[in-house]
């Protein structure tokens, strides 16, 4: 493996890891829904019932992989999902079964995207 691509598996391992706990993948997932405007910090908290302190930790990990981004506007925190990393991510996973053995048909991921 040349260096590049593993210096890729490793980034893209580590995203994998940092969505790797029910608590980041459901803040993920919420900050989805939510796209393109985001929420913030106190409306995630509500809405999945983390307590403050473990959803910051939470938050932080998700933005150091760059599968979210922060906005200070005044006082608040605006959190978002980073679309082009996770565009990225799910790119990396598929290359190879839907290029190479069709393990898995890209019509079939079209459908899910849809």
């Amino acid at each position: 493996m040349k260096k590049k691509q593993v210096e890729e598996c490793a980034r893209f391992a580590d995203m994998f890891a940092a969505i790797g706990t029910e608590s980041r993948l459901r803040i993920l997932r919420l900050l989805l829904a939510a796209h393109p405007e985001g929420l913030v910090v106190g409306d995630i908290q509500s809405d999945l019932g983390i307590p403050a302190s473990t959803l910051s930790h939470h938050l932080e990990k998700l933005k150091n992989e760059e599968l979210v981004t922060v906005e200070r506007r005044s006082t608040y925190l605006w959190y978002r999902a980073n679309t082009g990393t996770l565009q990225e991510l799910l790119a990396f996973l598929y290359s190879e079964c839907c290029t190479r053995n069709q393990a898995v048909r890209p019509e079939t991921i079209l459908k899910v995207c849809r």
